[in-house]
């Protein structure tokens, strides 16, 4: 089944922007399933639906396949414009989205300690060339190997960083289950990464979760609030996402698992900054 609605975005060029709900494509992705997700299936949004199952904050806002670009408000719309992919967006154009308007890119390289997106060097490559803002990102999995050896093999194989005015620092992707750990266990997991991630590449790392997980598996730790840019996903036709207890603020938003931007094969998440495009390029190149 397809559900196909078109706006009209004034994003750069003034782009049309198609919000589709596609099976049996290069972008169909699997659904959540309450399950740890197997390794090499991750990406950012796998696990939402189930992260705000029982979050009642949420409840009723999650807006599968329809939040638009349209929603967000002046304000907003003058913000950065991004996307988050992996391979299962397929082979991407990325001088057709450098023109759509998009900013900046994160773009999956790993998993847990031996797991590499097949896309992730055609893709980090080619935004690079196509001048898009981009940076690595891992989906963790606390539950096969510690912070540290996670962080290390990031590292190791794409989420290095440069102060080249096109490198974001690496996002670390929180979602899905608690792998079996305790709050305080995933706590002490979560800051082995940071630790190993800032002493192998000189940068704080980014967190991707949302308020639902950060909840049920941290406990609404505040510990990295001083540490780690918050990007919240919170699907939702609201005009500010709900930011997890333990963050102040939120500087990425992940708004929709459904947008559509020239140059990519299907549905896209879509993304937003919060600062303008000096700040954008400021937390590139660690100037902030």
């Amino acid at each position: 089944m397809q559900r196909r609605l078109s706006i009209v975005g004034a994003i750069g060029a003034s782009v049309a922007l198609t919000l589709t709900m596609a099976a049996g494509s290069a972008s169909a992705k699997p659904l959540p399933s309450g399950k740890a997700v197997p390794l090499g299936q991750g990406y950012a949004g796998v696990g939402y639906i189930q992260d705000m199952k029982d979050f009642k904050p949420e409840k009723g806002e999650v807006k599968t396949g329809s939040a638009t670009e349209g929603v967000l408000g002046p304000n907003l719309m003058a913000y950065p414009a991004g996307v988050d992919v992996s391979h299962y967006q397929g082979s991407i154009n990325w001088s057709s989205v450098k023109g759509a308007g998009i900013q900046f890119a994160w773009i999956k390289a790993t998993e847990s300690t031996n797991y590499k997106d097949p896309q992730f060097n055609a893709n980090y490559l080619n935004a690079y060339n196509a001048k898009v803002i981009r940076g690595a990102y891992h989906f963790a999995q606390p539950g096969s190997s510690s912070g540290a050896a996670q962080a290390d093999y990031f590292a190791s194989n794409g989420g290095a960083w440069s102060r080249d005015n096109l490198t974001l620092p690496g996002m670390l992707d929180l979602e899905g289950t608690c792998s079996g750990l305790s709050q305080g266990s995933m706590q002490s997991w979560i800051l082995s990464f940071y630790n190993e991630y800032k002493a192998r590449t000189g940068r704080d790392m980014v967190i991707y979760t949302s308020p639902s997980w950060w909840s049920s598996c941290t406990g609404g730790w505040s510990g990295m609030s001083s540490r780690s840019p918050l990007w919240v996903a919170h699907w939702t036709t609201a005009s500010s996402p709900t930011v997890p207890s333990g963050f102040p603020f939120w500087t990425i938003w992940q708004y929709t698992d459904a947008g559509s931007v020239s140059g990519i094969s299907g549905a896209v998440d879509r993304d937003r900054f919060n600062g303008d495009s000096s700040r954008l390029l400021a937390l590139a190149n660690n100037t902030a």
